[in-house]
């Protein structure tokens, strides 16, 4: 295990330009805040499409947003996921480059707060894809309730709120990581 100092002396090298860092205004890097970003509009965009479905009955539409939320998140986190292991080699260095460092304390908070979200963000991809599989493997063309709807309508419900504790949980890190000073 590495060492918080030891962490704090892998230094990156210098950076040109602001662009390199994230858009929020904080020393992020910008797929860390475009994912940031999305995990604020995935719950509500979530929400709209239950909306769909429940309310307005429009099989259809749900069916859809589900495709293209679950394409959209799929691209943008192994892009970001390229951008913080390969591109800045973990976290930890992204961190470190707040212009007011972390204690000790502080960066074992962060990072305890990133082993939960973690428990989070690795299930939801694996519950929203065996969700949207079988939905399209059993659900009749164009979407109608059927013999898989009560099972679908758990695994959505598992899904909803596992990413909306991903997020929340995201969000908190994000906080603690760069919002929040010492």
């Amino acid at each position: 295990m590495v060492s918080h100092q030891q962490v704090r002396t892998q230094s990156l090298p210098e950076q040109d330009s602001q662009m390199e860092h994230g858009f929020l205004g904080y020393r992020s890097t910008f797929m860390l805040d475009f994912v940031v970003s999305a995990l604020v509009l995935i719950v509500p965009l979530l929400l709209f499409s239950l909306y769909t479905v429940k309310i307005q009955r429009n099989f259809s539409l749900h069916k859809k947003l589900q495709i293209v939320l679950g394409a959209v998140l799929l691209v943008a986190v192994s892009a970001f996921e390229i951008d913080v292991q390969i591109m800045h080699g973990g976290w930890q260095n992204i961190v470190n480059q707040r212009e007011t460092p972390l204690t000790l304390e502080q960066f074992q908070d962060v990072r305890n707060i990133l082993y939960v979200h973690l428990i989070f963000a690795v299930s939801t991809p694996f519950f929203w894809a065996t969700t949207l599989f079988l939905a399209l493997r059993r659900i009749p063309n164009p979407p109608a309730p059927c013999a898989h709807s009560s099972l679908h309508k758990k695994l959505g419900w598992i899904s909803t709120i596992d990413i909306t504790l991903t997020s929340l949980t995201g969000l908190y890190w994000y906080y603690m990581a760069f919002v929040t000073s010492v």
